[in-house]
């Protein structure tokens, strides 16, 4: 049987894709990543299915889990919150199933930092501001960042920054940026974008650390720096000119 990685979404239930929501509501084992997916999805699984929150447990404990699955002949739902192909942690757990010749899938959902972006009503590449988006994190007491990738590095650029489970440390994240973006540049954190505690934060790098601090935000939140944040003065996308030739689709 196989194995389906799906991404659950920031928080909403109904955030959840529709592949991803059929294929729930027909595996008959599900594990979840506890207080990270939503407890409605739950109730997709069919009657008599077989939840396992992994919270609390290892690589090895799951890897366990969803080869017995397959041995018994079920599909399995593995829940993953936001998409899995960003800081998911899902690369380990594929190596382990083609070590152990159990198929899997992917089922993409809504990443967090899309979610956050819905929440500002933002788009985060703006034309003539700016066109990339860098997705990052910062390392502590998790994986070290590879090197080249530390935010002194990345901010260089000037783009828009998201970093993810970056929250407790904005005092970091402010200190490390304010060479490259400045005191002024437009900064925001969203906290548990889409759901009912959604907390939404505004203002500049120079006061966010201080802004996200008295709201005790700690974590599940991104933190977003950035030019397009606060751009209103820019040109029209090309994509709608009158002067761009037309092709029939």
């Amino acid at each position: 049987m196989t194995v389906y990685f799906i991404g659950a979404g920031p928080g909403a239930a109904d955030l959840i894709t529709l592949r991803g929501a059929r294929t729930l509501a027909a595996c008959r084992v599900c594990l979840y990543a506890g207080s990270l997916v939503p407890s409605e999805l739950l109730a997709e699984c069919p009657p008599g299915a077989r939840l396992l929150d992994t919270a609390r447990l290892d690589l090895d404990e799951i890897t366990e889990a969803l080869v017995a699955a397959h041995e018994d002949g079920h599909d399995v739902a593995r829940l993953h919150s936001g998409d899995p192909s960003v800081f998911s942690a899902v690369a380990e757990q594929m190596r382990r199933l083609d070590a152990a010749g159990v198929p899997y899938e992917m089922v993409p959902g809504v990443p967090a930092f899309a979610a956050a972006a819905a929440a500002l009503k933002r788009e985060l590449t703006v034309p003539t501001v700016g066109q990339t988006v860098i997705l990052t994190r910062v390392a502590n007491r998790a994986t070290a960042m590879p090197e080249k990738e530390d935010l002194a590095t990345l901010g260089r650029s000037g783009a828009l920054i998201v970093l993810h489970l970056a929250a407790r440390y904005v005092d970091r994240v402010v200190g490390e940026l304010l060479p490259h973006y400045g005191a002024d540049c437009p900064a925001a954190v969203v906290a548990y974008a889409s759901r009912p505690d959604e907390v939404v934060l505004r203002g500049t790098l120079g006061e966010i650390a201080e802004t996200v601090k008295a709201a005790d935000i700690v974590r599940t939140a991104v933190i977003m720096v950035g030019r397009t944040l606060g751009a209103e003065q820019f040109g029209d996308s090309h994509l709608y000119s009158p002067e761009r030739e037309r092709h029939d689709c």
